[in-house]
């Protein structure tokens, strides 16, 4: 017998809604890899261009030659790079110019173009771009590739940092390098420290050594890696707590222009520091390793870290254990150096002794970086904006630097190049630069002296 009231047809409108959000998504898919896919032949088809413009400025500011200075290595034997690098302007020594007044060097237009700021590789874009051999190393051993389609680093490589650098730690002074000439990352990390290091301090270098979302490097559409990327890790930049002289531009300046290129500073002496990043001023390492990943990975954009996935590290369990691991990386050995930082007179050469004199007095080096580690923890503004009209230059405004915080010298020939920015590729430039900026009028002798001297520290 028929019902007299039958059952209404079941609506297919849920079926429908979920058919429908099926197409989009897939719809929404397509068109974000058609978008990528555009956006990987747009900027590979623009990159030998701005290649090309960077390599013409280097070109025109230094010369860029491999000479190492006779008999000088850094810790782990790779020669130290000698002489002055940056070119002077036509019809002018250096002693000249030494001999002029910052009102006239600007007014005559005379400040040596590799005394300027250095622009990143693509200043207009910015972002993480990491040397050649740090991006073979960890793709053998982990995969991961940290290769940019749209840009690579521009420094030649027998002017950066040897790689991998040694790790000397405070607590085991003994056993000298412990990295064992590993790169160390999440693949070996653990068999390398597991008898050296207490539990806590394991996971703070595992954290160190763990990738994670970056600006240029993640899982979505913009991104900067053909694949999608299971991010950087702090040891990227800083490999083997030191540095592999990794470029970036500073998060929190504006507008571009403005922006500082960053040259990846060692972590080697964090302990006795006191002050954290090159301008931000950071009172503690905990603070600096918190700020990179919820603010310097994403460019201080807190909406792209939400999109590209940010890592929100946790204060105690996690920021602390990674603060706790950089406070134990030494410096490297200085052999010539007696306890209170000085050079010890049995050991020292003439030339050394004599760098060491004007280090503490003519030069002035000391003002700002008292011995035992060369720092006094201070910031100071060189103004170096009194020699020079602004300009703009690849994209980055060639105007006033401000307060750059004084970093330690100990170790500093293991750590080029030099400045903030790494305008200064060698020792030599760097103290033609400050003969300049301190009006100290060193003789030729003298410098290099000081120079031999700034290489047992």
């Amino acid at each position: 017998m028929n019902s007299p009231h039958p059952k209404p047809a079941r609506s297919s409108a849920p079926a429908l809604l979920a058919a429908v959000f099926l197409v989009c998504g897939v719809l929404t898919a397509t068109a974000s890899s058609d978008a990528f896919t555009l956006l990987v032949k747009r900027l590979s088809a623009e990159k030998p261009d701005f290649a090309a413009r960077q390599q013409a400025l280097l070109a025109e500011r230094y010369e860029l030659i491999d000479l190492a200075a006779p008999g000088v290595v850094m810790s782990a034997g790779k020669p130290v790079q000698a002489g002055v690098r940056v070119k002077l302007p036509a019809g002018v020594t250096w002693d000249q110019l030494a001999s002029l007044s910052s009102s006239e060097i600007k007014a005559r237009s005379l400040w040596p173009a590799g005394f300027y700021p250095l622009p990143h590789p693509h200043h207009e874009v910015g972002g993480m771009v990491f040397p050649q051999p740090l991006i073979d190393e960890t793709k053998r051993q982990t995969g991961r590739d940290l290769t940019r389609f749209d840009l690579d680093f521009d420094l030649p490589q027998h002017l950066l940092p040897e790689f991998p650098a040694p790790i000397y730690l405070t607590t085991r002074p003994d056993l000298g390098d412990v990295s064992q000439g590993k790169l160390v990352t999440l693949d070996n990390y653990y068999e390398l420290f597991a008898a050296i290091l207490n539990p806590k301090q394991i996971e703070g270098l595992r954290l160190l050594v763990t990738p994670v979302p970056q600006q240029q490097f993640n899982a979505i559409e913009d991104r900067r890696s053909r694949k999608p990327s299971l991010g950087v890790a702090c040891f990227d930049c800083h490999s083997n707590g030191h540095t592999n002289a990794a470029t970036h531009t500073v998060g929190d300046i504006r507008p571009n222009e403005h922006r500082h290129r960053i040259d990846t500073t060692t972590l080697r002496g964090v302990n006795i520091q006191r002050l954290f990043g090159s301008q931000r001023a950071m009172k503690t390492v905990e603070d600096f390793t918190e700020f990179e990943q919820r603010g310097a990975y994403f460019d201080g954009d807190p909406v792209q870290a939400q999109a590209k996935g940010v890592n929100i590290l946790e204060r105690g369990s996690q920021v602390q254990a990674m603060a706790e691991f950089q406070e134990l990386l030494d410096f490297p050995p200085a052999p010539k150096l007696d306890v209170f930082g000085k050079l010890d007179t049995s050991l020292a050469t003439p030339a050394e002794m004599r760098g060491q004199a004007l280090f503490s007095s003519k030069a002035r080096c000391i003002e700002c970086h008292a011995p035992p580690y060369c720092t006094d923890n201070s910031m100071h503004n060189l103004r170096t904006e009194r020699f020079y009209a602004e300009k703009m230059v690849n994209g980055v405004l060639a105007s006033a630097d401000g307060p750059i915080k004084t970093f330690p010298l100990r170790g500093i020939k293991d750590s080029p190049p030099y400045f903030h920015d790494g305008r200064l590729l060698t020792l030599d430039d760097t103290v033609e630069f400050f003969n300049l900026v301190l009006a100290t009028r060193l003789d030729a002798a003298e410098k290099l002296d000081l120079v031999a001297f700034l290489r047992t520290l």
